[in-house]
């Protein structure tokens, strides 16, 4: 693991429970926070493997988040302190959050490092990148 995703666990193993959105191929960071003691599960819209003691959840967040409509809680794969998504499309910056938000959880997040953010965030330097935080509403 590189220095900077190192420094990415650290500050998202303040959170108990977390939901890594996309996980995809990159199980690096949810495996950390697992050794780190917290509570993982992934979601993503292809089954992909995870590491020992990461759950995972097939999930479309964009589907998950068009399906909240007014109000309502997300579903038991998105009980969590945190939501968060490493190199996030801006596509899905918007229903990402808005699932967090519906969860009641903070949603952290990256870009793909070329692309600025399309919600309203704070930003933290980490390491050579930026972690994201969406601003409450």
């Amino acid at each position: 693991m590189t220095a900077t995703r190192a420094e990415i666990v650290d500050g998202l193993a303040a959170y108990d429970r977390l939901v890594e959105v996309g996980i995809g191929r990159r199980p690096a960071v949810a495996a950390a926070l697992t050794d780190a003691g917290c509570t993982v599960t992934a979601v993503d819209v292809v089954e992909v493997p995870v590491p020992d003691g990461v759950t995972f959840v097939r999930d479309d967040v964009v589907a998950r988040a068009e399906s909240l409509g007014d109000g309502g809680h997300p579903g038991p794969p998105y009980r969590a302190d945190a939501v968060y998504a490493l190199n996030l499309p801006a596509e899905l910056q918007c229903p990402a959050r808005d699932v967090a938000r519906a969860a009641g959880a903070d949603f952290r997040f990256t870009t793909l490092g070329f692309e600025e953010p399309t919600v309203p965030v704070e930003r933290e330097s980490v390491g050579r990148e930026t972690l994201y935080l969406a601003r409450p509403r």
